[in-house]
């Protein structure tokens, strides 16, 4: 059995991170699709400030990474990531996240950010 690098605190502040409901569904979702800020405001109902506050957190954590295209930033899971390998059992304990997508999907049907 290969041997983790990853520390318990390193795991425990993971955990913690996808412990918030906002960012648990932004994550399920980014494991469905990459998003920019205002698809993920179509489906919350929360402000773009605090959409982008949970974007960081989980930025800063190595956990999302984003991609800039013209003037907008789109945010995908980070499978570099060590602890990428828990997101798939821990979402597997989640409700399906397809309504929400198509709400993006809905409201935008090009798939790139227009707004």
């Amino acid at each position: 059995m290969l041997q983790s690098t990853v520390t318990i605190e390193q795991t425990a502040n993971f955990l913690k991170l996808l412990g918030d409901k906002t960012r648990l569904t932004i994550v399920g979702m980014l494991k469905q699709r990459e998003c920019c800020v205002c698809e993920l405001q179509e489906v919350f109902d929360i402000s773009q400030p605090s959409i982008s506050q949970h974007l960081r957190k989980l930025k800063d954590a190595g956990l999302v990474k984003e991609e800039r295209r013209g003037q907008w930033i789109y945010y995908s899971l980070n499978p570099e990531n060590e602890l990428y390998g828990l997101i798939d059992p821990i979402l597997q304990h989640v409700p399906d996240l397809k309504d929400k997508i198509e709400i993006i999907n809905k409201s935008n049907p090009t798939l790139r950010c227009g707004c």
